[in-house]
């Protein structure tokens, strides 16, 4: 019996020490989301037609379930810059996030034919689709980039690391080599290649990846 009683108390006390632990954790993380709000606000007050930090603590709210506010912030991000593409697919986001599923598919129709010259822009949204969780608009939008700009190392890049993040290590693989290919010099490429067991090796006559990235950018 009192051995029991001895083991129901510890029990209790490890039960406290968790509980307190939790609130500590959950308390830091609402004060550094205060933190960085407050931080976004004040620049926000300092020059009110900074897409950034509209874009920003849209992006914030988003992340806390707020959609009203996220969704205020992305059109005023948009406003003061109409090719913020990170702010275009937050709206779409938002969107199809609160039931307005067809107004969100509109949307997303007309960022994407918005870009559909230019391949810096379409990697742009498509980065910015990926960000905001929307997969299939994020590929098919790489892949607009990518008939574009089928040498560029950058465009080449993105998608395999995208592939990555979608567990699918072929395709993934098979981009990065290609971007390597098209320019050697990425550390992180080289790595990545090296996780995944392939033998890098710099040709011996670099391709125009890096020169036509500079075009794309």
């Amino acid at each position: 019996m009192k051995k029991l009683l001895i083991y129901v108390c510890c029990l209790g006390l490890i039960m406290v020490i968790a509980g307190c632990e939790s609130s500590s954790h959950n308390q830091v993380k609402t004060t550094s989301l205060d933190e960085k709000k407050a931080t976004l606000v004040k620049k926000i007050n300092k020059k009110y037609d900074n897409p950034g930090p509209h874009y920003e603590l849209g992006f914030l709210y988003e992340g806390q379930g707020l959609w009203l506010q996220a969704e205020n912030e992305y059109n005023l991000a948009i406003s003061f810059n109409p090719g913020h593409r990170g702010a275009q697919a937050g709206l779409v986001k938002v969107l199809g996030t609160t039931g307005n599923t067809e107004k969100s598919k509109i949307t997303a129709e007309l960022f994407i034919e918005q870009v559909k010259g230019s391949a810096s822009g379409s990697l742009e949204l498509a980065m910015g689709f990926q960000k905001h969780g929307l997969d299939d608009y994020a590929l098919r939008t790489y892949k607009q980039a990518l008939s574009l700009a089928p040498d560029s190392a950058k465009v080449n890049r993105q998608i395999g690391f995208y592939y990555l993040t979608k567990g699918n290590n072929e395709f993934g693989r098979d981009y990065l080599v290609r971007s390597f290919q098209l320019d050697p010099d990425q550390p992180e490429v080289a790595r990545e290649l090296g996780r995944l067991g392939v033998t890098v090796q710099i040709p011996r006559t670099p391709q125009n990846g890096k020169k036509l990235d500079k075009m794309v950018e």
